[in-house]
């Protein structure tokens, strides 16, 4: 029932900016905690970003990507965005969505997920 759908990827130069969205359906989504997550070929699925259904909407990000990525959400859209700006060719892979069903940032459900390609 829980459905995500990630949008937005694409083929960027370094130093390029894109924007991810995810839209959410089947669950509370302004009582749920959004992540994002990629995968490189041949590499381990990563988190990236997160940030909580909670009013001050913390956000959490891994070490590789803070100061150039931001993660929010529009509740009224049930949407989450990752705004990706600086972005480096080690930031290829397939972005995606997820969402914590059982509150405490464990990511349960997922999104098809978005290419992303940076070129060098």
């Amino acid at each position: 029932q829980v459905q995500l759908v990630e949008s937005g990827g694409g083929l960027v130069q370094a130093g390029g900016s894109l924007r991810l969205s995810c839209a959410a359906s089947g669950l509370t989504f302004s009582r749920t905690t959004m992540g994002w997550f990629r995968q490189a070929p041949g590499k381990e699925r990563e988190f990236v970003a997160g940030i909580s259904w909670r009013s001050g909407g913390r956000t959490l990000y891994a070490d590789s990507v803070k100061g150039r990525f931001t993660c929010s959400r529009d509740n009224a859209k049930n949407t989450v965005y990752l705004q990706m700006n600086s972005l480096k060719p080690e930031d290829t892979a397939l972005y995606y969505c997820a969402a914590d069903l059982r509150s405490g940032w464990d990511f349960s459900s997922w999104g098809q997920g978005t290419q992303v390609t940076v070129s060098s």
